[in-house]
C-alpha cells in the first residue's frame, strides 16, 4: 500500500485557531514567547475583551466546540461563550505559542451548588519551567484575570480579587477572597481531559432543561478594577473589595443595549432574546 493511501485513511487534522487573528481580537502586542509575562498579559486581555455569555444555549442554539466554529464565533462575530469555548480557544493559541497545556475538569461549588456536583467546568493547567499554573478564561462572574500557581497555598494577586489554591488528598480547591471571606469556587484534580470528555458535559449544559445556561441569560466581562455581571434583567458591578452595585433593568431592550455597549456582544436574534426575557419576567398563572 502506498504512503498516499495510508495518509488518506487518517482523520483530518482540525485547523488550529489563527494566532494573529486571536491576538488582534484581544489587543495583544507583546512578545509571542512562552513566558509568565506573556501568559499573564494574554489572560488579562482575553478576559477583558472576549465576554462570558450564554446566549446560544439560552436561545436553544447548538454550542459546537470545533476550533473553526469557535474561531468564527468568538473572533469574527463579536461573541463570547462559556468555559469550553473560552478555554479550548485559549488552549489552541497557547500551544501554538509554545506553552505546555493540559485541559482539566472541575466541580463548581460557587453559587450554592450541592455537595457533589458533576465536573462540568473546564480549566487549563499550564506548565512553565516545571511550575504548574491554573489558567481559566471562562468562569463567568469570578473568572481569574491572571495565572495562579497550583503549587502555592498562599493568597495570590490578580487584576481583581485575590485567589488561592488549596490542596487536600490530591484535590485542589480554587478560592477567591470576596470581601473578607474566602469563598470556594471549584474543586479539581490533575487528570487530563480530552475533547470527547468536554463534548458530553457541553451537551448537558447546552441542552438539559435544568442547566442554568438554558434557563438564564448570563453574561460577564472583566474590566479595569471591576467586573460587569448580568443575570437576565439584573445587572451588577463587582469591585475587588467586595462591594457590589446592583440594578434591575426595566425592559428587555435595556438588556439588549447593555449586552451591546457594556459586554460588547453582537447579539444574535435580538427579537428572540426579547421574547424569552419577557416570558421569564412574566409570572406563570
Amino acid at each position: 500500500m502506498s504512503s498516499s493511501a495510508l495518509r488518506s485513511d487518517l482523520p483530518a487534522v482540525e485547523p488550529a485557531v489563527p494566532v494573529a487573528e486571536y491576538l488582534r481580537r484581544i489587543g495583544f502586542q507583546g512578545e509571542r514567547t512562552p513566558t509568565l509575562a506573556t501568559l499573564t498579559e494574554i489572560q488579562h486581555r482575553h478576559t477583558s475583551e472576549i465576554p462570558f455569555e450564554s446566549l446560544s444555549p439560552f436561545l436553544g442554539q447548538e454550542v459546537p466546540l470545533a476550533l473553526p466554529a469557535l474561531t468564527d464565533k468568538l473572533l469574527r462575530h463579536q461573541r463570547g461563550g462559556y468555559c469550553y469555548e473560552h478555554n479550548l480557544l485559549l488552549k489552541s493559541v497557547l500551544e501554538q505559542l509554545g506553552f505546555q497545556v493540559r485541559g482539566l475538569a472541575a466541580r463548581v461549588y460557587w453559587g450554592g451548588q450541592e455537595d457533589a456536583p458533576p465536573a462540568t467546568h473546564m480549566l487549563l493547567l499550564v506548565m512553565l519551567r516545571g511550575v504548574p499554573y491554573l489558567v481559566d478564561a471562562g468562569f463567568g462572574a469570578l473568572t481569574p484575570s491572571a495565572p495562579l500557581r497550583m503549587d502555592a497555598t498562599l493568597a495570590q494577586r490578580s487584576f481583581h480579587e485575590p485567589y488561592r489554591v488549596q490542596h487536600q488528598l490530591g484535590i485542589r480547591t480554587l478560592e477567591a477572597l470576596i470581601g473578607d471571606r474566602w469563598e470556594t469556587l471549584y474543586k479539581f484534580d490533575l487528570r487530563e481531559q480530552w475533547l470527547a470528555d468536554y463534548e458530553i458535559t457541553n451537551w448537558y449544559l447546552s441542552h438539559h432543561p435544568a442547566s442554568q445556561f438554558v434557563t438564564n441569560l448570563i453574561a460577564a466581562r472583566n474590566d479595569n478594577g471591576h467586573r460587569h455581571i448580568l443575570l437576565n434583567q439584573r445587572y451588577s458591578v463587582r469591585y475587588p473589595d467586595g462591594r457590589v452595585e446592583r440594578r434591575q433593568l426595566e425592559e428587555p431592550d435595556d438588556v439588549l443595549a447593555l449586552l451591546r455597549d457594556v459586554f460588547r456582544i453582537n447579539v444574535p436574534s435580538p427579537e428572540q432574546v426579547r421574547e424569552k426575557l419577557q416570558r421569564i419576567a412574566t409570572p406563570a398563572r
